[in-house]
C-alpha cells in the first residue's frame, strides 16, 4: 500500500505541533482521523515514526529522517497543482497558433489582442506559414490551433468554419477596369495577369475558376500575396486574391471588386487535431475567434 497526500500532511502536521490537537485544528481533520492516517503511514513504511510513551509524540529517529522529506513532497505537490490550476485559470500557459500569412496579417491581430487583454500572463507563439505547413503544424502537434482555409484532406483533424471568403480582383488605381460594376474572372484575361506559385491552394482555385474560358496571359507568380499587392501597386498587373486579404490590399492604394461567373467561395476556419482535446488557453482563443465572426 502506498503513502497518500492526506497521510503526509497529517504525519507533517503532527510531526510540527507534538500534539493531535493542534493538527486537528490546522487540517480540520477529527483526532481520531489523524490517528488513522499516521498509523497508516507507518504500516505502508513498515515501521512507526513517532515515540507514543507519555502524551507527548516525538518523532522517531526514522520520522525524523523522513519529515523533512515529506514536507519537500507536499510543497512539490502544491506547486505542481498550483501550477496547473494557473493554467486552467489562464493566470499561466502558452498559446501556440499557425495561420495562413493572409489571415495572420488581417485578421488575427485584432483576435490576439483581445485575448491578450483578457489573459495578459498567457505566452502566445504565432507561426504565419503557408496552408499545407498549417495544416502539418496542427498534425504534427506544434501549433494546438491552425487558422486556414480548409483543406482538401483533413486528415486527423476537425475543421470548425468561421467565415466564408470569396475571391476579388485588385487593380491598379485608377485602373479602367474599376468603372465596371461587376467583374467576370474572364474580364482579367485581357490584361497582364500576376498569380501565386504553382502548387499553392491560391493557384489551384484560380486555375480552376479559368477553366472553360480564355487563359490569363499570366505575367508572372509570387509566393506571398503581399508581395502579388505590391506588384499590381507597381502597374505591373492585376490579380485576384481572397476577400481575406481586401484590408491590406486597399492598404496598398488597390482597388479591390468581387469577382463572379464563376464565384469562388472557400470556407476559412480553424484547424485541431480530432483527439487530445484544447488546453485551456487555446479553447478560450477558440471561443474567441469563432464568436467574433459570428
Amino acid at each position: 500500500m502506498s503513502a497518500t497526500i492526506k497521510q503526509l500532511r497529517a504525519f507533517v502536521a503532527v510531526a510540527r505541533t507534538h500534539s493531535l490537537a493542534e493538527a486537528s485544528a490546522q487540517l480540520h481533520i477529527s483526532q481520531p482521523a489523524i490517528s488513522i492516517a499516521i498509523r497508516s503511514l507507518e504500516e505502508s513504511l513498515g515501521g512507526d515514526l513517532f515515540s507514543r510513551d507519555g502524551r507527548q509524540l516525538v518523532l522517531t529517529p526514522e520520522g525524523t529522517q523522513f519529515v523533512e522529506r515529506a514536507q519537500q513532497l507536499l510543497h512539490n505537490w502544491d506547486n505542481t497543482l498550483d501550477a496547473v490550476q494557473q493554467r486552467f485559470q489562464l493566470q499561466h500557459g502558452q498559446l501556440s497558433i499557425a495561420a495562413i500569412p493572409a489571415y495572420a496579417l488581417n485578421q488575427l491581430p485584432a483576435l490576439l489582442e483581445k485575448f491578450h487583454r483578457r489573459h495578459p500572463d498567457i505566452n502566445i507563439v504565432l507561426e504565419d506559414i503557408v496552408m499545407e505547413r498549417v495544416v502539418s503544424a496542427v498534425q504534427e502537434g506544434r501549433a494546438e490551433l491552425g487558422f486556414s482555409f480548409r483543406p482538401d484532406d483533413l486528415g486527423n483533424l476537425t475543421f470548425t468554419p468561421i467565415a466564408n471568403d470569396r475571391f476579388i480582383a485588385v487593380l491598379p488605381k485608377a485602373h479602367r477596369l474599376g468603372k465596371q460594376k461587376n467583374l467576370r474572372w474572364c474580364d482579367l484575361t485581357e490584361e497582364a495577369f500576376i498569380a501565386m506559385n504553382r502548387g499553392s491552394a491560391v493557384r489551384r482555385w484560380t486555375d480552376n475558376a479559368f477553366t472553360g474560358g480564355p487563359a490569363p496571359r499570366l505575367l508572372c507568380e509570387a509566393n506571398q500575396l503581399s508581395t502579388i499587392g505590391r506588384l499590381v501597386q507597381s502597374g505591373l498587373g492585376v490579380s485576384a486574391v481572397p476577400s481575406l486579404c481586401e484590408e491590406q490590399m486597399r492598404g496598398y492604394g488597390l482597388m479591390c471588386k468581387p469577382l463572379a461567373e464563376p464565384e469562388m467561395v472557400h470556407q476559412v476556419g480553424i484547424l485541431t487535431r480530432s483527439s487530445g482535446g484544447l488546453s485551456a488557453a487555446a479553447a478560450a482563443f477558440k471561443t474567441i475567434a469563432t464568436v467574433s465572426n459570428d
